[in-house]
């Protein structure tokens, strides 16, 4: 039997949106979805999946929504603003007293409409936060710590954290920054990691591989998912170029962003031996591309701890690999990647550490180092996680505020 309470759930990438978000947001909506009303504000076009559709299904609204490329940041901004601005409006229409909404940090606007709308109309309002702006935008070099522009997002911040019922973070490094805003409490933070899409177990190193086969090298380093500006291409590359008189040592690489057409431009002007390009790969073929590295990097610029937590890092425990992050020790990836023996952390900036942990990989003892990566992949479930918003939600319907109850 249904509550009265609806959810609403706004999310700029919903499918047949094929981004990371998108699929976390559809994943918790149709979840919720078996126990309430759900309703979900979509700024992406397209017909649902056969799967998303039907009884006991949520209810999808497309709220118009032109997203510009991420290089374009003027036509960005503007378009991620409009989007939000009518989001705000159709959330004045949906909700009601006692009604609960579910949003996404992207676009970074999106939570401030969320958080204002609920408050307008006496719903209460939870924020999974993938990325903490403007601290991001501080990490990516593309705001100044002390500008007038970070001061007033930290000052809106202030009001969005008030106003909301509850965050979730992905990452246990988020809590520090998150309580250094007078508006936000400890008793509003709920801590729900992501989790692997790949049912964890080691996939076997198999020399008919389709991505593997044309290699010539023994030692694959593989390079996957979105690089944006948050992270750094050229450690990569520098890294590859100090291996590259080494040719038992490959570098793979496969995605999008920004950091790939920079890692692009910088191969067509060295044209290094060892680095080949694959173009995206889409989900059919996903496992066997991450199976046919012997090693994963995650490069992060520095100041990544609290900011941002890679999805892709825990298909990569999935599948048995291994993995060198680029990141500062106390980030939650680099907690994890220490507390369970998973790989190897290097200091931002420094390509002739990761050159150095690349080089250790390939002599490590790769069938204990899987055996690890596996098992601390099946800590990260999607039952447990789903299990953990459903259980947010249901307090919320029942407590106004989740900072007084607890």
């Amino acid at each position: 039997m249904q509550s009265q309470g609806k959810i609403v759930v706004a999310s700029q990438h919903y499918p047949p949106d094929p981004s990371t978000t998108a699929a976390i947001m559809a994943e918790i909506a149709c979840r919720v979805a078996g126990d309430h009303e759900v309703v979900v504000l979509s700024g992406s076009p397209g017909a649902l999946p056969a799967s998303q559709i039907g009884p006991g299904k949520p209810r999808v609204i497309a709220i118009k929504n032109r997203m510009a490329g991420k290089a374009a940041l003027v036509r960005r901004g503007v378009s991620e603003l409009l989007f939000a601005a009518r989001t705000f409006f159709a959330l004045i229409r949906e909700l009601k007293a006692g009604d609960v909404v579910l949003t996404v940090t992207a676009p970074f606007m999106l939570p401030y409409a969320v958080a204002a709308a609920a408050k307008l109309k006496g719903a209460r309002s939870a924020l999974i936060m993938h990325d903490l702006f403007p601290d991001v935008l501080v990490m990516a070099g593309i705001l100044k710590p002390g500008s007038i522009v970070t001061r007033t997002m930290r000052f809106a911040n202030s009001l969005m954290f008030r106003a909301l019922n509850a965050v979730i973070t992905i990452g246990r490094d988020a809590e520090q920054p998150l309580l250094s805003y007078s508006g936000m409490r400890r008793n509003k933070i709920r801590f729900i990691p992501n989790w692997a899409t790949l049912v964890p177990g080691a996939r076997p190193l198999a020399s008919d591989n389709p991505f593997r086969k044309a290699l010539p090298a023994r030692f694959i380093v593989g390079l996957s998912g979105n690089l944006g500006f948050t992270h750094d291409p050229e450690i990569v590359f520098e890294a590859a170029r100090l291996l590259r008189d080494e040719p038992d040592i490959h570098f793979l690489l496969s995605g999008w962003g920004i950091g790939f057409e920079q890692l692009k431009q910088l191969q067509a002007e060295a044209n290094l031996p060892n680095v080949s390009f694959v173009g995206r790969v889409e989900d059919v073929e996903l496992e066997a591309f991450l199976a046919s590295a012997n090693l994963w990097i995650i490069p992060y610029r520095k100041d990544v701890a609290g900011v941002s937590v890679p999805s892709r890092f825990y298909n990569l425990l999935a599948v048995g690999r291994p993995v060198v992050l680029v990141s500062e020790p106390e980030a939650e990836a680099a907690l994890t990647v220490v507390e369970n023996g998973l790989g190897w952390v290097v200091t931002p900036g420094r390509a002739d550490q990761l050159a150095e942990a690349i080089r250790a990989a390939s002599r490590a003892d790769a069938a204990a180092m899987a055996e690890r990566a596996v098992k601390a992949a099946t800590r990260f479930d999607r039952t447990v996680a789903m299990n953990a918003y459903a259980g947010l939600i249901d307090e919320l319907l029942r407590n106004p505020d989740l900072a007084e109850q607890r």
